[in-house]
């Protein structure tokens, strides 16, 4: 990409094509600060048996967070427990694109950045019959945590549902504050802990677009969202947010290093590989 312009355009041609009798466009987008980070989960960067610690650390996590009830399916533990930085097989997303490049350029300016765009209609469309058939029965894009449950009581019969080819799936977060609602947030979950969606892009080139953006044209997005309000103050409510805003928007001629590098929506801190998720 050369400039703000041609990839606002190639966004929205990329939206253009839409399911029938939906008002918006079926793609989810992700932002990386620096090309070089993955798309590979928090949970696998335990590395070792990490899918072994998978059911332990949601275990303990719904044990000792008691006081936190997001909600009865395991995926409203999961959702909460991403939100805050517990190591997950979920990866971040948004439906906006102005979010996720928010964490495309809110930080590491002197590297190219990473915009990704995946297709969710057209990804479940791969998925196993008893998975689909909430999603076609509702008549929705992307499911909620009640509908994962109904499909899929816990980790275990969710893993069971993988046929031959794995496969991902997209679910929208319970609303736990305005930092899921601002960032538009969607979650996905890959049909085994040790299958990464770097995988399943690697296999599936067809359902995914991804732009490179250049120091100069971060810089060039950057100046765009800040007048747009696209900010820290509006995508990470309260304190935190504006601490956040402040830092960058003071520090001289630059925007500042190792802050979010985002990829969907939630919050907590996962430094991993040098990469954090969108919310801070």
């Amino acid at each position: 990409m050369s400039s703000w312009r041609e990839l606002d355009d190639a966004i929205c041609e990329a939206s253009g094509s839409r399911r029938p009798g939906l008002a918006h466009s079926t793609l989810v987008f992700r932002g990386l600060a620096k090309s070089s980070f993955s798309h590979v989960s928090s949970l696998a960067r335990l590395e070792g048996d990490y899918a072994a610690l998978e059911p332990h650390l949601v275990r303990n996590f719904r044990k000792y967070a008691h006081r936190a009830i997001p909600g009865p399916t395991v995926w409203d533990w999961l959702a909460l427990g991403q939100h805050h930085g517990l190591p997950t097989r979920l990866l971040d997303w948004t439906f906006s694109p102005l979010v996720a490049l928010h964490f495309t350029t809110a930080s590491w300016p002197e590297e190219d950045g990473t915009l990704l765009a995946v297709d969710c209609d057209r990804t479940h469309r791969l998925l196993p019959e008893s998975l689909r058939a909430p999603l076609e029965r509702e008549g929705a894009l992307v499911f909620t945590t009640e509908m994962l449950g109904e499909a899929a009581r816990d980790l275990a019969s969710f893993d069971r549902l993988t046929t031959d080819q794995p496969f991902l799936a997209f679910f929208e977060p319970p609303s736990l504050d305005e930092r899921v609602v601002n960032q538009s947030s969607v979650l996905s979950a890959t049909s085994r802990p040790t299958f990464q969606v770097e995988q399943w892009l690697g296999e599936h080139p067809r359902l995914c677009l991804g732009w490179t953006v250049p120091p100069r044209v971060k810089a060039e997005i950057r100046e765009r969202l800040d007048q747009a309000g696209v900010t820290e103050r509006m995508l990470l409510p309260g304190l935190d947010g504006l601490a956040a805003w402040l830092r960058r928007y003071y520090t001289p001629g630059t925007i500042e290093q190792g802050e979010a590098d985002g990829g969907g929506s939630m919050g907590g801190r996962d430094r991993g590989q040098g990469e954090g998720r969108m919310s801070a």
